[in-house]
């Protein structure tokens, strides 16, 4: 088994998937506590339905999908049979606000760390994944492509930018929520309102990602002199919506800095 997900919720279980189709399941064991949870997507897939010390001993690339409170305790349990072993192996961790030295702080010695941020759009092949490690690991990130973007950076960019990618889904779905209710409230049903928004909100990023120009002039392009849409974007500054994103990611990264002080 060359790659061991300890954690089975969401995160977790669409890096498994993802990495199942792209490497094959029979490379793939995931372990959970509780262990239902690990059997149920190990059942699912085809893979291997594992524990915590059988994915240590066994996984070339130990990947800790757990919470950032639970990490210590995870690499507690699992430090000995890491440590025992003669065989390569790769630590993996995508708990926010858990640094690269952290990780070897709390596993006792020099160790081959991969730290990831991971968005949950992965689950459906359109994420994003920052990665940051002291070593290149090109077949782990050929293994998570499947997932969406893979992208090596350094660790502080996975810090910041990270806080957009990971949190920025949450204030995605916000944005459409509130521009479907805006669609609502003038007249349009519910399920159309919903499914344009999302469309919407897609078409612009692919829009933004493939002309390589400037947010600010995307936008003018839409707002012609006098119009509708010149008129809802001061709507939109009138209302702060500009400042609240920005304190939405500001916040964000301050929580994941208080996240990971808490070992």
């Amino acid at each position: 088994m060359k790659y061991g997900i300890i954690g089975s919720g969401v995160m977790g279980g669409a890096l498994a998937r993802s990495i199942a189709v792209r490497e094959g399941a029979q490379n793939v064991a995931v372990s959970n506590e509780p262990p239902e949870t690990a059997k149920r997507l190990a059942d699912s897939l085809g893979c291997i339905f594992a524990d915590n010390l059988m994915v240590a001993e066994k996984c070339e690339y130990v990947i800790l999908a757990v919470k950032p409170n639970v990490v210590p305790a995870v690499i507690g349990q699992i430090a000995p049979a890491l440590k025992s072993r003669k065989d390569r192996f790769t630590i993996v961790s995508v708990a926010a606000g858990i640094t690269v030295g952290m990780i070897k702080e709390m596993y006792g010695e020099d160790a081959d760390v991969v730290r990831l941020m991971p968005n949950t759009p992965v689950s459906c092949g359109s994420g994003v994944i920052l990665c940051c490690s002291d070593t290149d690991h090109p077949e782990l990130s050929d293994a998570l492509s499947g997932a969406g973007y893979v992208e090596r950076v350094s660790e502080k960019l996975l810090e910041t930018a990270g806080t957009l990618t990971g949190c920025g889904p949450a204030f995605a779905f916000v944005i459409m929520q509130a521009l479907a209710d805006g669609a609502v409230a003038v007249g349009a049903d519910r399920a159309h309102a919903e499914k344009f928004a999302a469309l919407t909100l897609e078409g612009a990023a692919r829009l933004a990602l493939t002309s390589g120009e400037h947010f600010e002039a995307l936008k003018d392009k839409v707002c012609s002199p006098g119009g509708s849409t010149i008129e809802g974007v001061a709507a939109m500054e009138k209302n702060a919506v500009r400042s609240a994103m920005i304190e939405a990611v500001k916040a964000s990264y301050e929580k994941n800095l208080i996240l990971g002080k808490k070992k």
